[in-house]
């Protein structure tokens, strides 16, 4: 199948569904070893936020291919001085074969995808994050066997998590809840989009009701309350999301085999509590290891050769 080859992806709901199991199927193979790609290209990491399990995993996932990374790091190079984003992305794109952004807005995100030639992967912006959501789905598929039919629970700020899953769940065939307070629900835009993608078939719920999320909830998921960003109004936020905290409590009112997925870093008693996290239904490691595989497999889909 060639049908990524040269794409971008700016947002999970660039991808078709077919496409989306395709990924999942090919790093399932690729995690395996049934699957060996080998590629000689080169890719750039433009992070302007930082990052440990997204620099690190797409680094591997090329190497296994047997491409090259170069690091972009804004601050050594003259995007942090001030050269304009149209004239960086069109240089770079007669450098590199394929680039991953890590930026705040997404509309500079979709400035890059407009000027340069070769394909751009969103490796985070403030309102999506679908590489974490590929290797989530890939994690949940490994422990239930499908997705369709599973029902998951997000605790926390409606921040780009809480976006990019309901479209990852919406498109997958599985339930989504997404309980936050109030004042933090997630992009009703968003919101809209994925009910229109699950078109009544599967749920799409954003509530304030933590208890209501949570009843037979087969995958119990939380975020940090304060992203990168955001770290001046952290210690105001607590007692608005402390009713929000995965904890033993809320993780006994969930199905009894559910599971619970962080994508870290974890402040630990704060979003998730320190027994959780380390418990017996956690499969935060194992979620972080999909990430370099359901990398990999995008990287060999986007990069095909002729």
């Amino acid at each position: 199948m060639d049908s990524l080859k040269g794409r971008d992806l700016l947002s999970l709901a660039d991808l078709s569904i077919d496409e989306l199991n395709y990924l999942l199927d090919l790093a399932g193979s690729l995690k395996s070893g049934m699957v060996k790609l080998k590629r000689n290209k080169v890719l750039g990491l433009l992070f302007s936020k930082a990052s440990t399990r997204t620099r690190v995993s797409f680094t591997v996932a090329m190497y296994k291919l047997g491409g090259q990374v170069i690091d972009l790091n804004p601050n050594v190079t003259q995007v942090s001085r001030g050269e304009p984003l149209v004239d960086t992305a069109r240089v770079l794109d007669r450098y590199l074969d394929i680039l991953a952004i890590r930026t705040f807005e997404q509309k500079d995100l979709a400035t890059f995808a407009n000027y340069a030639k070769i394909p751009v992967i969103n490796a985070l912006t403030d309102d999506e994050h679908p590489c974490q959501v590929l290797a989530d789905l890939m994690t949940v598929k490994e422990y239930f066997g499908k997705l369709e039919g599973v029902t998951l629970a997000y605790f926390g700020d409606g921040n780009n998590m809480a976006n990019s899953l309901m479209l990852g769940c919406a498109m997958t065939g599985m339930n989504v809840r997404i309980a936050c307070p109030q004042d933090f629900m997630p992009n009703p835009e968003i919101v809209e989009k994925a009910q229109a993608i699950a078109n009544g078939n599967t749920e799409v719920t954003v509530t304030a009701d933590a208890t209501a999320a949570v009843k037979n909830a087969q995958v119990i998921y939380t975020d940090v309350w304060a992203s990168m960003g955001q770290e001046e109004e952290a210690k105001s936020r607590i007692p608005l999301f402390e009713p929000f905290q995965v904890n033993e409590q809320l993780v006994e009112l969930a199905d009894k085999n559910a599971i619970v997925l962080h994508c870290l870093p974890a402040h630990r008693d704060e979003e998730i509590t320190d027994a959780v996290i380390e418990g017996s239904r956690s499969r935060v490691w194992d979620q972080a290891e999909n990430r370099m595989h359901v990398q990999q497999a995008l990287l060999a889909s986007i990069l095909e050769s002729d």
